[in-house]
């Protein structure tokens, strides 16, 4: 009897042992519902191959992710760009690391009213996020198009609207609204252009390809980046999912799940 019992707890022991293995192998991520969580759900799979169990929590904002990534209920995040990282950093005093890019969003110029950019009227109103971080990308697009010239020598990834020397049609910028507010902006006919990042216009089933008037080039600096705290950088489940996420599995899932409105990186 003593056996069976001591067999049993045994028994028990290595379950428990076992479990606390598993749960020491478990990564919590934070992302933007689109692309970022269906890319990572994507990866699930994979990377239980590696031994890690992936548990994603899912956001609608550019500020909480970062909140929690600082107060540690996150190991990681997946929705921002460099630049914004950059300015969450020097803002907050965060001491956030990139430790790989993993897909592009081309931001786009959208109107209910003009089907193309010429159409413009003199003193239209551009609609554009109230993200300062997002400003020198927009402005840039608008200057790829033609629409208004920036300042000499500025840093274009951190132009601001008082950086404009010259602005034929005399645009209007209302810069007042938070990004993930944008699309709504846009189908309530709101502005006359609104440019609006492609994640949160995919997840709303506008096609940056099909129904943008302008988009940003593709060759882009705004890589979507895995970030995590300066003293994770080096963590082992952290370099296996960027692993994964490089993976031609998941690149190759990127070009056909989005046509192409999204494209992925590998650095």
């Amino acid at each position: 009897m003593k056996k069976l019992v001591a067999g049993i707890l045994t028994g028990v022991l290595a379950l428990s042992l076992a479990a606390c293995g598993k749960s020491e192998e478990k990564l919590v991520i934070g992302a933007a519902n689109t692309p970022h969580a269906e890319i990572l759900e994507k990866a699930e799979p994979l990377l239980e191959k590696e031994g890690i169990k992936l548990k994603i929590e899912r956001y609608q904002d550019f500020v909480l992710p970062n909140k929690d990534l600082a107060n540690k209920d996150l190991d990681a995040n997946f929705f921002q760009h460099v630049p914004y990282l950059e300015l969450q950093n020097k803002q907050n005093g965060y001491d956030f690391v990139n430790v790989g890019g993993v897909h592009v969003e081309p931001i786009g110029i959208y109107s209910k009213k003009y089907k193309k950019l010429e159409d413009l009227p003199e003193g239209a109103t551009i609609l554009l996020s109230n993200s300062v971080s997002d400003h020198g990308r927009m402005l840039s697009l608008l200057e790829a198009k033609g629409l208004i010239t920036l300042k000499e020598g500025v840093d274009k990834t951190a132009a601001e609207i008082k950086d404009i020397t010259k602005n034929p049609k005399n645009l209007k910028f209302d810069a007042n609204t938070a990004p993930e507010m944008l699309v709504q902006m846009y189908k309530n006919d709101e502005g006359d252009a609104v440019l609006i990042n492609s994640n949160f216009a995919i997840d709303a089933g506008i096609s940056p390809g099909k129904d943008a008037i302008a988009l940003e080039d593709k060759e882009s600096d705004y890589v979507n980046v895995i970030v995590v705290r300066k003293e994770d950088e080096n963590n082992e489940k952290i370099k296996k999912l960027v692993k994964v996420l490089h993976s031609k599995e998941i690149q190759d899932y990127i070009l056909k799940e989005w046509n192409g409105d999204i494209v992925p990186v590998s650095e």
